[in-house]
């Protein structure tokens, strides 16, 4: 009989004030709104009775804070890698203030001034993925939207720039793994937020 191949479960944190007056979050350390708590405490249910290899989270608390309500705290490891795109001079501001400052500006396009390019974020996505490539079982991922976009692209073998095209809800869900093997990548579920109510 052949072993089961393993999946790679993808949280995205719960609601920040930021995702709300859609301000780009990279590496400014908010916390989650009260919403974002009730839905990050929904992702509890939702992963109930799923049995991990590892849990690993992003060190910024919105995700921290996420894997905690959702019941995986104790026994997290923080992977810096994790961390979401660093905004750089566009930390904080919303796509039409930064498009009066650049018209036409494309975050995998261009990247941040003074933060991150798209090679950046993709060489520490390429590092999470090799580590999980190379180890047996299950994992479960607290992350960020764009980090999970370009994670998405990457583990499909795609350009990383079509990771904009992955949308991803606060506080959803997301399975990647493999159909026939481990060259085989795919995508099992994406952006499923059918365990939040409201």
């Amino acid at each position: 009989m052949n072993e089961r191949l393993p999946l790679v479960y993808l949280a995205r944190h719960g609601e920040t004030p930021w995702t709300i007056t859609a301000q780009h979050t990279g590496s400014t350390d908010l916390p989650l709104t009260p919403k974002g708590e009730r839905n990050a405490s929904q992702l509890r249910g939702r992963l109930a009775g799923v049995a991990f290899e590892e849990v690993w989270t992003s060190p910024l608390q919105r995700a921290k804070r996420t894997c905690d309500l959702a019941g995986f705290g104790s026994e997290a490891t923080v992977v810096e890698d994790l961390t979401e795109w660093n905004c750089g001079d566009y930390e904080g501001l919303t796509r039409e203030e930064i498009e009066a400052r650049k018209p036409g500006w494309n975050l995998f396009r261009d990247g941040c001034p003074n933060g991150e390019t798209l090679a950046d974020v993709t060489s520490r996505v390429q590092r999470v993925i090799d580590r999980i490539r190379q180890q047996r079982g299950d994992r479960l991922l607290f992350a960020h939207k764009h980090f999970l976009q370009v994670f998405a692209a990457c583990w499909l073998g795609l350009p990383p720039e079509t990771g904009h095209q992955f949308f991803l809800g606060t506080a959803a869900l997301s399975i990647v793994g493999y159909h026939h093997g481990k060259t085989d990548s795919v995508i099992r579920l994406w952006n499923d937020r059918s365990h939040l109510t409201d």
